[in-house]
């Protein structure tokens, strides 16, 4: 036992001494690896794709220029991480993911034109789903923009008729009574299965636009409805003691309260309409990503076919990542949420 007074030397804490310690060779081993593994990844596709030279049904030398711009883009981005945080964050973050895709890429090309594990022409190789690309450029663009248009139109005028269905009935008493055995017996039924009716009533050109309505107007409906009607009673009686009319309590406090609800409507619905607007445009248009597909498919262009199904899963994403930045921009006091 130590006497009052007297100096006493307490050891230092190691977990201190490893946080002061440099970078092992490990760490900086997997930096190095996480540098070189898009220009390796690249490297290592180059040489499958001129082993399958000679077993592709139409060459495509402009793979290796593909494989070209993602070494030099790798070897790039390897210079600019050392002068930039930012860059080198990204570096570390999506480096890893573009190599396992031009490794996906490697795969899918000798199971296809080297090994032929899968039979042609139904399961190209990717250097055909790029020849596609590039020769029919136009027509896509052409069919992308039909889409898009169309799918504009479809989702506002269901997430309009959605949001006004899901706010009467999640307030007011009547609407709930007479409109709950319509969404009830309306909603769960698929939007496509109406397309035969809708080419019916609906004037040539509209029925696609309004089958992409009702598949965004359910969703919407019910999540908008369950946020407005689950609004917290202490938010409604804290505004009515202040003085509050039903209008501001709708608008002010109801509908802020459902935002979260009504996002979550928002992706449902946009998942529908881009499962509807693909089966829409198989009938009753003439341009489109949908028709598209159906046009090289039955010329046995599977290619092309696959060229429209990379372009929608661009074309898709762009749409989904600018939904959920409007969402993190309305919602931005929510935390640890998912990002897109």
């Amino acid at each position: 036992m130590s006497m009052p007074g007297e100096n006493i030397t307490l050891p230092q804490p190691v977990l201190g001494t490893a946080r002061l310690a440099p970078a092992t060779p490990k760490i900086l081993a997997a930096k190095i690896s996480t540098l070189a593994a898009i220009p390796t990844a690249a490297a290592i596709a180059t040489g499958v794709h001129y082993w399958c030279g000679d077993r592709e049904p139409i060459p495509e030398p402009r793979y290796y220029t593909l494989m070209g711009i993602f070494f030099a883009f790798g070897l790039l981005m390897a210079i600019v991480q050392k002068f930039s945080p930012r860059a080198r964050q990204w570096v570390a973050d999506t480096c890893p993911i573009i190599a396992a895709g031009i490794v996906f890429l490697t795969i899918w090309e000798a199971g296809t034109a080297g090994f032929r594990l899968l039979p042609l022409p139904y399961f190209p190789s990717p250097a055909s789903v790029l020849k596609g690309l590039i020769e029919d450029r136009a027509m896509l663009f052409t069919s992308a923009m039909h889409s898009l248009w169309l799918l504009v139109r479809g989702y506002l005028l269901g997430v309009c008729f959605g949001f006004v269905t899901g706010v009467c009935v999640g307030w007011y008493a009547k609407a709930r009574y007479w409109g709950m055995p319509v969404l009830k017996l309306l909603g769960p039924i698929p939007a496509t299965a109406w397309i035969p009716l809708a080419m019916v009533i609906a004037p040539k050109g509209y029925s696609a636009v309004g089958i992409v309505a009702l598949a965004v107007w359910f969703p919407v409906a019910m999540l908008t409805m369950s946020g407005i009607a689950n609004t917290r009673a202490a938010y409604l009686d804290v505004a009515r003691t202040l003085g509050a009319d039903e209008k501001f309590l709708v608008f002010r406090v109801a509908i802020p309260a459902a935002m979260p609800n009504i996002f979550l409507g928002l992706f449902m619905g946009l998942g529908s309409s881009f499962l509807t607007l693909i089966v829409a445009e198989t009938v009753g248009v003439k341009a489109g990503l949908g028709w598209y597909v159906a046009w090289a498919q039955g010329w046995a262009e599977y290619g092309k076919v696959y060229a429209a199904l990379v372009i929608m899963a661009a074309f898709f994403s762009t749409i989904m990542t600018l939904l959920f930045k409007a969402r993190d921009r309305v919602l931005v006091w929510q935390k640890g949420m998912i990002k897109w």
